[in-house]
């Protein structure tokens, strides 16, 4: 944190327990399973509609996806490939967010979603009237959200970016001189901060799933598996990180657990990304990291209770009713999709000066 702007000045945005439902997971037999997913892919044909699903919602919706021409993977990564379809209908399972970034860079296109309670934490801890008059505060500071924020946040900001890009960008900024306001998860913050060195002043917000992983625990359980290597996202706090062999984006994390040798990885976010990791690695071990111990208060246990509220069963009255459609305010859109093509742009000019190199 940057000793001109003490941690005092900033309210604290993390949820209460009170604020946090109980994870629920969909429990059904295999013939309902069977019924179901074979309904949804039908009307997946018949709605001429594509599924998208984040890394972390069940395995059936990610299988689904991909074997129905849909796409698994990150928030920003999921809108690209809505952008780019050529179907009239992107049915998102994920939080609320991924739905409305998804109608931001398709506006063209009928949004749908299993549940529109999905929720983020770091998104519901980022409200945008708070958010707007602090940054105004500011005006002489380049504001960077985070992609786990709403479209209305998204609108105020300059720069998106991603857990996999935000390094890359502060680091670009900083080279340009600018100072930052940082949102609104303040562990990725503090990852980025230390990184680059940047002039960052960070929201304080956190997500209800990697605040939960245990420091002290972790030490003990990589004791236990000594050749594992351990894996987190950096939305997790800093005595998390300091233990990690990647620090990585969701993405990062996948290709991490097939590149490395190890047979055994403790990974530290949410458990709905070990569907893809043991597609990508077969035969591996990966193993939760502790998110129970002393001082606990688990309510999502590495699993996000929101993402969780994506089920089959939701999934298939959606696509039969046509229910839960996202709308975002068309002034939204417009000034939302600058700071997200900005992130975009950058990205492609990465790639190509890695390919030039």
């Amino acid at each position: 944190m940057n000793a001109t702007y003490p941690l005092a000045e900033f309210p604290d945005y993390r949820l209460t327990p009170s604020q946090i439902p109980e994870t629920v997971c969909e429990i059904l037999d295999a013939t309902t399973r069977k019924v179901l997913m074979k309904r949804i892919k039908q009307l997946l044909i018949k709605q001429n509609a594509i599924l998208v699903a984040h890394y972390y919602t069940d395995a059936d919706l990610q299988l689904i996806a991909d074997e129905t021409g849909g796409y698994v993977s990150d928030s920003l990564d999921m809108a690209r490939f809505g952008n780019e379809s050529e179907s009239k209908t992107l049915v998102v399972c994920g939080v609320r967010f991924m739905g409305e970034t998804a109608k931001i860079l398709n506006p063209e296109k009928r949004i749908l979603m299993p549940d529109l309670n999905a929720e983020c934490s770091l998104d519901m801890g980022c409200p945008v009237d708070d958010f707007s008059a602090f940054c105004d505060q500011h005006p002489d500071r380049t504001i960077v959200v985070y992609a786990n924020t709403s479209a209305e946040v998204k609108a105020r900001a300059d720069w998106i970016v991603t857990s996999g890009s935000a390094v890359d960008v502060v680091r670009h900024l900083k080279r340009q001189g600018e100072k930052i306001i940082w949102a609104p998860d303040k562990y990725l913050g503090e990852y980025v901060l230390e990184q680059t060195g940047a002039d960052m002043i960070l929201w304080q917000g956190s997500c209800v799933v990697h605040e939960e992983f245990k420091a002290m625990e972790l030490v003990e359980l990589r004791k236990q598996h000594p050749n594992a290597k351990v894996l987190v996202n950096p939305e997790a706090p800093a005595q998390i990180i300091r233990q990690a062999d990647v620090v990585s984006s969701t993405t990062g994390i996948i290709n991490a657990a097939k590149e490395f040798d190890a047979l055994e990885f403790i990974v530290a976010t949410d458990a709905g990304i070990f569907h893809k990791m043991q597609e990508a690695a077969p035969g591996k071990v990966f193993i939760e990291a502790p998110t129970a111990g002393k001082g606990a208060t688990c309510k999502s246990c590495a699993h996000c209770p929101w993402m969780a509220m994506n089920s089959l069963s939701k999934l298939a009255y959606t696509l039969e009713t046509g229910a839960n459609e996202i709308f975002v305010d068309p002034d939204i859109i417009e000034k939302a999709t600058v700071p997200i093509k900005r992130l975009l742009d950058f990205a492609k000019n990465q790639q190509q000066l890695a390919g030039d190199a």
